[in-house]
This record gives structure tokens, C-alpha cells and sequence, in this order.
């Protein structure tokens, strides 16, 4: 890699990474606050409040969510078209900052679920054109230790989140509009996150392309489309999270204390995020992804054979290392296989792939469990997880010859 080639970076950053790294991930904080206060309360709101069937609810809730993998292919071609990155955050953030108080004002299942639509619209255009700035503003070797700042950041989002609504709980609990007052708060940190957008600066691409051509123009290469597939064959055995929470209960945790496990599992997560995505800038991408999907497969046969609550605080512990292993490093290898003009493309295809499959893979687990046991889904996991485990191995001897 020709380093003096490429845009100047941030030497206070660390390690090479530029500014936008870290704005990034600051985006990802403050939308990940507003969305944890958002996402719980919203079916309890729609429900009781409104008044609106459950069954309803479900249904419109699924559209939207698989809406939302549809436009971040759509994000990702916006953004590799016009090679510009910021005016689509910006979009994205300013659609949910918009969608969600206004809830407050719509009372029938068309507007709310108009509202709701909108807010789609603007998750799925934010995530790939961040994803492609990440990649643009890092060289190869800080890369995987700049998707783990960024989602070091966006986990932490998730800790304080679901703390900031306690408190406001708290605050409200006696106030006759207590959902109004939650669904304007969720405005807040999204109005933060408008602002930080301007702190963003586009990556110039032509330096670049001069040192990361791979393919022909208009072309994803083949290894690309390999990992996709491999992605697809672990997914299918990585269910909702859900059921981790369901399994939980299953061996005795009460509801109170499921909290709790789950903010240690995002601390886990963001805790060893950067560490474990430098360590795959220097052993690389497809080693550390094994190793994550190894820990994986050990977490799910744990979940299948645990049979008391300290197991399953250990079991989520090692949960969210895989998390650190995978989701950032995941990152880093579609930007290292892709050439930077087709990177919002590839970013958009990886996520609508693991949103889609992970669909049919909660339906199956549901199946599983109810049909067979709640130990039968955790054992298919894991055995899914080392059949992609193997195709990822023989996937690293073609790289390594190429």
C-alpha cells in the first residue's frame, strides 16, 4: 500500500485513523441512544395507547424492517454514484429525527404507519454511506481497528440508551403524556447527530483508485460474492438475539436481571471492539473472523446445554466477543475485497444478505424450539456455524493463493 498516496490523516487520532473514524462512530452513539429509547417503548405505545391489534403491529413491523435492507442497496448505490457520502447521513438522520415525535400526532394505522415507513427510509439510507466513509478515510492497515472504534462507539449508544429511558421513566412516571415526552426526547440526540454531520469530510476517491483497483469498473469481484454466500450459510443459524433473551429465562433468570447481562454483553463488545479489530489489521481479516465464529459456535452449544443463570452470564460474555470478532472486521474485509468505487454497493448487499437471512433463520429457530426443544435451535446454530467455519478456511486458502 502506497501510504503518501493516500488522503492525509489525523495524527492525533491514533494508529493513522482519520477524524472521520471517530465522527462516525459519534453518530452511531447519539442515533443509538435515540433509537433505544425509541424501540421500547414504541409496540407498548402503538398498543395500549392507540389501541392497535398486536397481530397489526407485527406485520407492519416487518415490512418496515425488511424495507429498511432494500434502501441501504438503494444508499449504496447513491453513494458510489454521486461519490458523496454526507448528504445522505444527513438525509437519513434528518428523516428518522422527523418521523419519530411526530408519532405523537398521528392516531390511524395509515399515518403511523406512513411515519413509520419514513423512519425507515431513514435508517437504511444512514448505515452504508457511514460504512464507506469508514472505509474511505483508513487505510488497509488501521481498517479493522477503525470499524472497531466505530463500533465501539455505536455499542455504547446501546448501553447508555436503554439507561437514559430509565431515568426518564423515572422523571415522567407520573406525567399523563409520558409516551409524548419520550417519543419528542428521541429527537434530541438525532438533532445532535444533524450537527455532528458537519464534522464529516468527504474522501476523495482518486488517490485511492489508483492504489486499490481490483476489478474492472462496474464489477464486485468474485470473492466478494463468496464471502456473501459464506455470510448467508452462518446466518442461517444465527437467530434473533431474542432467543438468547428467551433461553435466559428458560434456565431461571428473572426479567429483572436480563438488563443487566445485557449492558455487560454491550460492555464486552465495546471493550474489546478496537483491540480485536487492530489485532486483525496485523493477523488479518479472515483469521480473526474464524476465531469469531469459532466463539460463536462455542456460545451456542453453551446456550444449548446451560442449565443455570451464572452459565448464561459467562455464555454472554463470550457473546459479545464474537460481536468484537465479527461485525467490525466484517467491515474491513468487504473494504479490503472491493474496489473503493463499488464499496457502497458491496456495503449495502452485505446488510440487505444478513437482514434478509436472518429472517427465515428466527422463523426456523421458532420452529425448532416449539417442535423440538429450546436446546434444538442453539445446537443448529452452532453446527451451521462450523459448516461456514470450514467454507470461511477453504475461502482463506484461495486469498492466500491469489
Amino acid at each position: 500500500m502506497e501510504k503518501d498516496k493516500l488522503p492525509k490523516k489525523n495524527p492525533s487520532a491514533g494508529s493513522g485513523q482519520n477524524k472521520n473514524v471517530f465522527y462516525v462512530g459519534m453518530l452511531s452513539f447519539f442515533g443509538g441512544i435515540s433509537q433505544d429509547v425509541f424501540s421500547p417503548i414504541l409496540p407498548i405505545y402503538l398498543t395500549t395507547v392507540l389501541g392497535f391489534n398486536k397481530s397489526i403491529v407485527g406485520i407492519a413491523e416487518g415490512i418496515i424492517s425488511a424495507s429498511v435492507y432494500f434502501f441501504r442497496i438503494i444508499a449504496g448505490v447513491l453513494s458510489d454514484k454521486f461519490k458523496k457520502q454526507k448528504p445522505i447521513i444527513f438525509l437519513g438522520y434528518f428523516l428518522s429525527m422527523v418521523a419519530r415525535p411526530l408519532l405523537i400526532l398521528f392516531t390511524s394505522l395509515a399515518g403511523v404507519v406512513s411515519l413509520r415507513l419514513l423512519d425507515g427510509l431513514g435508517k437504511g439510507l444512514k448505515d452504508t454511506p457511514k460504512d464507506v466513509l469508514i472505509a474511505d478515510s483508513s487505510d488497509k492497515s488501521v481498517r479493522g481497528e477503525s470499524f472497531g472504534l466505530a463500533r465501539m462507539l455505536d455499542t455504547l449508544g446501546s448501553v447508555v440508551g436503554p439507561l437514559v429511558l430509565f431515568a426518564l421513566l423515572y422523571v415522567f412516571k407520573d406525567s399523563a403524556l409520558l409516551y409524548h415526552q419520550l417519543l419528542l426526547f428521541c429527537a434530541i440526540p438525532l438533532i445532535i447527530t444533524l450537527l455532528l454531520v458537519f464534522k464529516l469530510r468527504e474522501i476523495p476517491k482518486e488517490d485511492y483508485r489508483k492504489v486499490e483497483v481490483k476489478e474492472a469498473k462496474g464489477k464486485l469481484p468474485v470473492n466478494f460474492y463468496i464471502f456473501i454466500v459464506i455470510v448467508i450459510i452462518f446466518t442461517l443459524g444465527n437467530s434473533s438475539d431474542a432467543f438468547l433473551i428467551l433461553r435466559a429465562q428458560n434456565v431461571g433468570m428473572s426479567l429483572l436481571v436480563i438488563p443487566l447481562v445485557i449492558a455487560m454483553f454491550n460492555l464486552v463488545y465495546a471493550g474489546l471492539s478496537i483491540p480485536l479489530g487492530s489485532l486483525s489489521d496485523r493477523i488479518g481479516r479472515v483469521p480473526m473472523i474464524a476465531i469469531g465464529w469459532g466463539v460463536f459456535s462455542l456460545v451456542y452449544l453453551g446456550f444449548g446445554l446451560a442449565s443455570n443463570v451464572i452459565s448464561i452470564w459467562f455464555l454472554y460474555a463470550f457473546y459479545g466477543m464474537y460481536y468484537a470478532m465479527n461485525e467490525g472486521v466484517s467491515r474491513a474485509l468487504l473494504a479490503d475485497l472491493v474496489n473503493v468505487d463499488h464499496r457502497g454497493k458491496a456495503f449495502g448487499i452485505y446488510g440487505m444478505a444478513v437482514g434478509l437471512t436472518t429472517l427465515p433463520a428466527s422463523f426456523f429457530a421458532g420452529f425448532l424450539w416449539d417442535k423440538f426443544g429450546a436446546q434444538v435451535p442453539f445446537f443448529f446454530g452452532a453446527g451451521m456455524s462450523l459448516i461456514a467455519l470450514l467454507a470461511l478456511l477453504i475461502f482463506s486458502r484461495k486469498l492466500r493463493t491469489e
